[in-house]
C-alpha cells in the first residue's frame, strides 16, 4: 500500500511515469523502507497508464461489487398469539428489571495523568 501511495504522491507531483528510484526516493524521504518486489510490482502495472484512469476504471468496479447491508428486510409479522377483537386477551407482560450496572475496576493507572 505505501508502495502505490508514494507511486501516486509522484504523480500528483507532476511526474506522470514515476520511476521505481522516484518511488524509493519518497519513501525514503520518510525512513520506509521499499520491498523491491511489490515496488517492481506496482510499476509494471502502472507502467504506460494514466492514473485517472485506473482509478476511474477501480471506482467502477467498486460500484458493483455487493458490500451487504441491502437496506434491511422490512419489519417482521405481528406476534401469533393477538387476541381477537373484543377477547379477552393475556395479561401484560412483566417487564424485565434492568441489570444493575457493572463498577468499573481500578486498573492501577490512569489514562489521563
Amino acid at each position: 500500500m505505501k508502495h502505490v501511495a508514494a507511486y501516486l504522491l509522484a504523480v500528483l507531483g507532476g511526474n506522470a511515469s514515476p520511476s521505481a528510484a522516484d518511488v524509493k526516493a519518497i519513501l525514503s524521504a520518510v525512513d520506509a523502507k521499499a520491498d523491491d518486489a511489490a515496488l517492481a510490482q506496482v510499476c509494471a502495472e502502472l507502467n504506460g497508464k494514466s492514473v485517472e484512469e485506473v482509478i476511474a476504471a477501480g471506482t467502477a468496479k467498486m460500484a458493483t461489487v455487493s458490500v451487504g447491508g441491502g437496506g434491511g428486510g422490512g419489519g417482521g409479522g405481528g406476534g401469533g398469539d393477538a387476541p381477537a377483537a373484543g377477547g379477552g386477551g393475556a395479561a401484560p407482560a412483566k417487564a424485565k428489571a434492568p441489570e444493575p450496572e457493572e463498577e468499573e475496576e481500578d486498573m492501577g493507572f490512569s489514562l489521563f495523568d
